[in-house]
């Protein structure tokens, strides 16, 4: 497990600004970055049905922030947590064809990420 702790000057200031430790389910997510930080902005979707044809509506959970340094590390052991997983258990977890094509992920460049170096 990695933690990271920012000891800066005000770090006693910013630790009582901060919320409190959250444990949330979220099924949705959207991604942004420039130069200098991504944001990961989640949301769960409403357990009320939507009327036919609207966007179902999601409750805003939570928003994180980083370093291009610490999004590019928490990535790659992401992965590697997917790889002892699927691994340990001799699974693959599957991913449903119309999401990959909702997300335009070509089926090649899918396989190529997830190619394990044996």
């Amino acid at each position: 497990m990695l933690y990271i702790y920012n000891y800066g000057t005000d770090f006693e200031k910013r630790r009582e600004m901060m919320a409190e430790f959250f444990d949330e389910y979220i099924d949705q997510f959207t991604l942004g970055g420039g130069p200098y930080g991504v944001a990961l902005n989640f949301r769960r979707s409403s357990p009320k049905p939507s009327a036919p044809g609207t966007i179902p509506p999601a409750e805003e959970v939570g928003t994180l922030r980083m370093s291009l340094e610490h999004f590019k590390v928490m990535t790659f052991l992401l992965k590697r947590q997917v790889d002892e997983i699927e691994g340990q258990f001799s699974i693959e977890i599957p991913l449903p064809v119309q999401l990959m094509n909702a997300l335009k992920i070509a089926p090649e460049d899918w396989q190529a990420f997830w190619k394990r170096s044996e």
